[in-house]
């Protein structure tokens, strides 16, 4: 007979996501220490840093369509298997393409985490989806505040980027041999008696597509300025990867108190709002320049904490038919987007520097002209990413008034917002 303890299964989903944010927060930390090992421009960089938002689409999408077939205990087996293998491919890594195939591996292991963890979830919750995803979605930017501090004080004692890396063996073990202790229980989809063909056609819902589309935006907005910031404000503050910290801890908070949040607003209320926040934070982050700046990456944190969870408890809550599918393609849309922004605003700043560079006058010290042009390379590629959360705020606005209209109209007993 199988028990259910959702309490530690919920645990071990959380200690699994911290695993996959601790990838991204160690990965920005030391991001500028394998360009200078390897001797890597800014465009292999951000190829590498893509991979591994290529690999979570590919498995977040694969996961969400099997893991009704094969449970998600195994596909979080799976994701362990991933993890392990792809850390330790990093810390033997040799250059560029074992970096690239190792971060590829690890983007697998993130997104089958994903893949498995959020139906998990609003499984375990079917009463209180949005908010307990938020619990669960803060242990992202909260491993990516653990990740950035690990790297701070490792390189402060003289520790390599293998053994910061290394760290992250400690958690995988531990998520790996919950799972395989624990019983699962079936998918919210699946109990509820949603066949599959009525999956599919909740995911083909023009609602659906939207919120798919509005995903992109969001993800860019929060993923890739957080990936990148390291890289991009690095010659604009000498505490670059602070301004990390501080917008990741700013997101914890948030999210750990997501439950009163969501009970004075609906989802698309605090979706609208963050987005506002969102940009204001960025436009001072790509135009401000001294200790202001900290404040910058405060405000900017506050806009993006609800982004991730409170699109998919959006969607799972609105759309409850599209099940863990519907989930996964959200997060796989989200993750693709920045994959690809990612290896777009790499040539971008290098086309930057080097246009930067060719404008100075002729005789200035090489070196100290690089350091410039990248102190001006960094803010235009966040002013040029500006441009999504501006957008986003017309298409929520219309979201607000759509689902308002909505909620007018709907039966009764047919009202969920």
């Amino acid at each position: 007979m199988q028990t259910i303890n959702r309490t530690q299964l919920f645990r071990a989903s959380c200690l699994s996501l911290l695993v996959t944010s601790l990838s991204f927060g160690i990965r920005a930390g030391i991001l500028g220490e394998l360009g200078t090992k390897f001797a890597l421009n800014a465009s292999q960089l951000g190829t590498i840093t893509a991979t591994a938002f290529w690999g979570f689409p590919l498995a977040v999408v694969i996961g969400g369509i099997v893991v009704d077939i094969i449970g998600m205990k195994r596909l979080l087996l799976l994701a362990f298997i991933f993890h392990l293998t792809g850390i330790l491919l990093t810390i033997f890594a040799t250059g560029y393409w074992t970096l690239f195939f190792s971060t590829l591996v690890i983007g697998i292991a993130n997104g089958t985490v994903e893949a498995a963890c959020n139906p998990l979830v609003t499984s375990l919750y079917t009463e209180n989806k949005t908010t307990k995803l938020s619990h669960f979605h803060l242990w992202f930017p909260g491993g990516i505040v653990i990740g950035t501090l690990i790297v701070t004080l490792f390189k402060l004692i003289g520790l390599n980027w293998q053994v910061q890396v290394g760290v992250m063996l400690i958690p995988t073990a531990i998520y790996g041999y919950l799972f395989s202790k624990l019983d699962f229980p079936v998918t919210e989809r699946v109990a509820s008696g949603v066949s599959t063909a009525g999956m599919y056609k909740a995911v083909a819902s023009p609602l659906f597509i939207f919120m798919f589309i509005c995903m992109f935006g969001t993800a860019i907005t929060e993923l890739f300025t957080g990936q990148w910031i390291d890289v991009l404000l690095k010659n604009v503050t000498d505490n670059a990867l602070l301004l990390l910290t501080l917008e990741t801890g700013v997101m914890v908070l948030g999210r750990a108190f997501a439950k009163p949040v969501l009970k004075l607003f609906s989802p698309q209320v605090v979706i609208l709002m963050s987005t506002i926040v969102a940009s204001i934070g960025l436009f001072m982050l790509s135009t401000m320049t001294g200790d202001i700046i900290f404040l910058a990456a405060i405000i900017f944190g506050m806009g993006v904490c609800f982004f991730w969870p409170t699109m998919l408890g959006f969607v799972s809550e609105n759309i409850p038919k599209s099940g863990a599918l519907g989930l996964n393609l959200m997060g796989g849309a989200g993750m693709f987007a920045v994959s690809i922004w990612t290896i777009i605003m790499g040539k971008y700043y290098d086309n930057i520097v080097a246009s930067k560079m060719a404008a100075l006058p002729a005789g200035t010290d090489p070196a100290k002209a690089l350091e410039t042009a990248k102190s001006l390379a960094g803010p235009d590629v966040l002013h040029f990413t500006l441009t999504i959360p501006l957008v986003l705020i017309v298409a929520f606005t219309g979201l607000v008034f759509y689902m308002r209209a909505k909620k007018k109209t709907a039966p009764l007993s047919q009202v969920t917002v």
